[in-house]
């Protein structure tokens, strides 16, 4: 298998990459195409979810956009990497992540669009799984905030963001403005 990662990517290790269930998967541009697809089946059912601010609906969510393509699908992660929270505290980051969101969400503590930006950030910066974050993330805020009645938000024209390109750099930039605590970028991005 011959994969690469573009900028801001989290490379898989070797026992992770012996998970993939499809065996005929080479290439990066295969395994972008297949996952897409798994992705894709799984939207419908998560749209029709109505409680999704917890660590069990954020793994099953995983597990359905990726149950075809990896088997630790909805697992999180055993190893550390070159982002992403100490292994053993994903569980306990996760977890006080939702609390938090939910408090927010009562609490109206920020715009809607700002509660669901924060909570993509958050959760990318977590890196819960071995593969799929960003894009596990970026839905994540697409069902809070219709979930909130408002629109889904567009990623700069729904961007293939796993792959290397401009709009990816732009976007890898505003998630590191948001982590210095400016999310300004990321929300202009998200509804751009």
């Amino acid at each position: 298998m011959k994969f690469e990662y573009p900028l801001g990517s989290t490379p898989l290790e070797h026992d992770e990459l012996a998970d993939l269930i499809p065996n005929h998967i080479t290439t990066q541009e295969q395994l972008n195409a297949w996952e897409e697809k798994n992705i894709l089946k799984a939207l419908p059912w998560a749209f029709k979810q109505k409680e999704i601010v917890s660590t069990e609906f954020i793994c099953k969510l995983h597990k359905r956009m990726f149950n075809q393509t990896w088997k630790w699908a909805g697992q999180f992660r055993v190893s550390d990497k070159n982002i992403g929270v100490h292994w053993p505290q994903i569980a306990v980051k996760t977890k006080e992540l939702c609390d938090d969101v939910q408090y927010q969400l009562n609490h109206e503590s920020y715009s809607k669009d700002e509660i669901a930006i924060r909570f993509h950030h958050r959760l990318v910066w977590i890196h819960p799984f071995a593969n799929g974050n960003g894009r596990l993330s970026r839905l994540m805020a697409d069902l809070l905030i219709t979930l909130q009645g408002q629109e889904r938000f567009s990623w700069k024209m729904h961007q293939d963001l796993y792959k290397a390109s401009a709009v990816r750099k732009e976007y890898i930039q505003a998630l590191q403005l948001a982590d210095r605590g400016d999310y300004t970028q990321l929300l202009l991005f998200a509804r751009s």
